[in-house]
């Protein structure tokens, strides 16, 4: 059973939530303010991160930075009233992986929540430091080599930690190479579910990805193509 931390303090709002993920199967904990929900986290695997940003005691924008400097890898969904493209980019850029604007239907959320949790395919710390037993599962190109056994990124030697997004958006791109890859198409790979954001999602974590890779290397690997999408090649 999924286990699932809800970081929420409308009363109402957790017991809806609550009660419809326990009837879809998952293991449900409750946090009604920021700093509880840095803590629990801390202090326990959870599959998943649901969380408002408008808390008492610590707002969900910094419960989720926090959360990232200890935990790159469970997946944040931001569930929030907050619905401007400004807060949904800073949501992102905070460390999220998703964003649901309240009032929201809980089919969609189930849908987010089945999606996030597929994409983190359930790595914990034990898998991160299994050894690989063969290269099946190894993806390489220039001087960039992804583990996909023990989810490990390395570039020129030099170890790189990956959100579980930003970590999905580099397997795809892997498994491309070559290839000018829309939008719309990493949209529905990389995110799993019809995204009406009206915002620039797609672009922001791929520039989360180069600021990551490209950091100390003048070999840049993903490249715009203007007016068509992202390709990764050699420069």
């Amino acid at each position: 059973m999924k286990k699932i931390i809800l970081i929420e303090d409308e009363t109402s709002v957790v017991s809806f939530i609550k009660k419809g993920l326990q009837e879809s199967g998952y293991e449900i904990s409750v946090a009604f303010d920021g700093r509880t929900g840095v803590q629990l986290v801390q202090a326990n695997d959870f599959d998943l991160v649901i969380l408002d940003i408008m808390l008492p005691e610590m707002n969900g924008l910094d419960v989720c930075k926090e959360i990232r400097k200890t935990n790159q890898h469970v997946p944040i969904l931001f569930l929030t009233a907050l619905g401007t493209s400004e807060n949904i980019v800073l949501g992102l850029e905070s460390g999220g992986d998703d964003y649901l604007v309240k009032p929201f239907k809980f089919i969609e959320l189930v849908a987010r929540v089945k999606s996030l949790l597929r994409r983190s395919n359930g790595i914990s710390p034990q898998e991160l430091t299994e050894p690989e037993p063969d290269n099946e599962h190894v993806f390489q190109f220039s001087d960039l080599i992804v583990n996909d056994y023990t989810k490990k990124v390395t570039r020129n030697g030099d170890e790189i930690s990956l959100t579980s997004t930003e970590y999905k958006l580099l397997l795809y791109f892997l498994n491309n190479p070559e290839k000018v890859i829309s939008r719309a198409e990493i949209l529905d790979a990389v995110w799993g579910v019809n995204y009406e954001l009206g915002t620039n999602v797609v672009d922001v974590y791929v520039n989360y990805l180069r600021k990551k890779l490209d950091s100390q290397d003048d070999n840049k690997l993903i490249h715009t193509v203007i007016g068509m999408g992202y390709v990764l090649k050699k420069a």
